[in-house]
């Protein structure tokens, strides 16, 4: 469990980076998240930046983050890079990591929950950049956070309504990241 705070800065800041070099004409091209392409992706992004910034201030987020392309904004190239600042501002309050909080129905503490977020910015981050071609520079620190938070879930099978898909088997010698990406049911080689 996440006994300290996170620094959400670094990550989110390249994902910003990400979705600046999103051109128009790979909305549609398809990601490592089965189901969805490019602009369904940028539209979980969206949705999920707002979640977990409404959580870090202990705010309700009615529903739950969409992953629709029909639902992305049209102002997505201004609007995500903001909220993703606002997320990471949100969590450097010092009182967003006190208590619980919640996220879609889900309430953890707050420290978990400034996780998960986390995670979700670091693995979507990746997801957006294999897709369009870029090159993804994962912060070392947010990665070890998030490896710690989802452990090792080896033999696990898909999970329909769970946060991972099965997991990829990654050599155990594998880069850090690479073996995170398997345990949340990516192919670190993955390609478009």
């Amino acid at each position: 469990m996440q006994t300290t705070t996170l620094d959400l800065d670094s990550q989110t800041a390249e994902v910003a980076r990400i979705v600046a070099g999103v051109r128009d004409d790979q909305l549609c091209h398809p990601t490592p998240c089965a189901g969805l392409n490019v602009a369904a992706l940028l539209d979980h992004l969206v949705g999920l930046t707002s979640a977990f910034r409404l959580a870090a201030e202990k705010a309700v987020f009615d529903g739950g983050p969409s992953a629709d392309a029909a639902h992305l904004a049209p102002d997505w190239r201004t609007r995500l890079p903001a909220r993703l600042d606002a997320l990471a501002a949100a969590w450097r309050d010092p009182g967003a990591w006190k208590g619980e909080t919640e996220v879609a129905g889900v309430r953890l503490p707050a420290p978990a929950m400034a996780t998960v977020a986390l995670n979700e910015v670091l693995i979507h981050g990746w997801d957006l950049a294999v897709a369009t071609g870029q090159t993804y520079l994962p912060d070392p620190a947010s990665v070890r956070a998030c490896r710690e938070m989802v452990g090792d879930r080896t033999g696990a099978t898909d999970e329909p309504d769970g946060l991972f898909g099965a997991v990829v088997p990654v050599p155990a010698d594998a880069p850090e990241f690479d073996r995170l990406l398997g345990q949340t049911g990516r192919d670190p080689a993955w390609t478009a």
